[in-house]
């Protein structure tokens, strides 16, 4: 089979969507300036380390995951799949709270936020999840390339240490599993996935 003639499209309308997330985390979060540290490139720019590499994927990862908990209108945020599943309010606030918990084992000077777990509403589950993203984004600045390669005391189930790269990236798979939950969620509620929109 040849290839498609599409593929150009498709490229430009991917690109398009990537730089539509980077804009949204961005004014969302106040965080314009996450990767501007000298020798380091703009968010969504070029990068010179791998400090400013986690840092934008950090954004990437999490405006995704903003978008797709943003699309789910405030009336369907306590539908459940089946009875035995967590509602969407619930999937988005586990991400809040697992990006809180686990970024802490950084060991960052930021302070952690309270993650109200009891929030039930579209309002109050954005909330808390804005809070976890910036709180994330504000603990990667601190960190240069050398410390994120140093090894910290991790969760059990990783084994005694890791380094904070590790850990960083192990939240950023965490975002993006539970993104394709909420993916289903969506459809199977009628919506498409703003970054699944063709243009």
């Amino acid at each position: 089979m040849g290839r498609s003639t599409n593929a150009p499209v498709i490229l430009i309308s991917m690109h398009r969507k990537i730089a539509s997330v980077f804009a949204v985390i961005a004014s969302l979060q106040g965080i314009c300036a996450l990767a501007q540290a000298p020798g380091r490139g703009p968010v969504g720019g070029a990068c010179n380390d791998a400090a400013c590499d986690i840092q934008r994927d950090w954004v990437r990862n999490n405006g995704m995951f903003y978008l797709v908990a943003n699309a789910m209108p405030a009336e369907k945020y306590g539908y459940k799949p089946t009875p035995a599943q967590q509602s969407f309010a619930e999937r988005v606030l586990h991400v809040a709270d697992i990006n809180v918990g686990m970024m802490q084992t950084l060991g960052g000077k930021t302070p952690p936020p309270q993650i109200n777990m009891k929030a039930t509403t579209k309002a109050e589950a954005m909330k808390e999840l804005q809070k976890a993203n910036a709180y994330g984004a504000a603990l990667m600045k601190e960190f240069t390339q050398a410390q994120l390669m140093e090894r910290v005391p991790s969760p059990e189930f990783m084994g005694p240490t890791s380094s904070r790269q590790e850990l960083a990236y192990f939240v950023m798979t965490h975002i993006q599993d539970t993104y394709g939950q909420l993916v289903v969620y969506l459809r199977l509620n009628g919506i498409t996935p703003p970054l699944s929109v063709q243009p």
